[in-house]
């Protein structure tokens, strides 16, 4: 049996899919992006402002579903420019106060809405 989560403190999806799903004791967040929650725009500013934007709604939907970064297993970033992977890496960083998770970070050739940064996670409920 799965259950979605929702927040209004991230943005809606754009598509066909939910921000989070949890099945079991397993939490599966989809790829989050900087963008507006009102006018639903991409916001572009600079690397480490819309990093920590993404950050932010990630850390919303982790407590929509209960949880926090500490239960963060797996995240996968997408990133426009692999020479923004240390200004990413600055802000992801300061998230996590205990061990990081396991991660993928890869270079895409485009993102929704031409973002700069897009990130994923996977968690589990301890």
């Amino acid at each position: 049996m799965k259950k979605i989560v929702k927040t209004t403190n991230a943005p809606a999806p754009i598509g066909p899919y939910n921000q989070a799903v949890i099945v079991g004791d397993a939490v599966y967040i989809s790829g989050t992006i900087a963008m507006d929650l009102q006018s639903k725009q991409l916001i572009k500013t600079n690397i480490k402002e819309e990093t920590k934007i993404v950050m932010d709604y990630i850390d919303a939907i982790l407590k929509a579903a209960g949880i926090d970064f500490n239960n963060v297993v797996k995240t996968t970033i997408f990133l426009n420019d692999m020479n923004n992977f240390v200004h990413v890496n600055e802000v992801y960083s300061s998230y996590f106060k205990s061990d990081f998770p396991a991660r993928a970070t890869i270079q895409a050739q485009r993102l929704p809405k031409d973002a700069n940064v897009e990130i994923s996670m996977e968690a589990k409920i301890f």
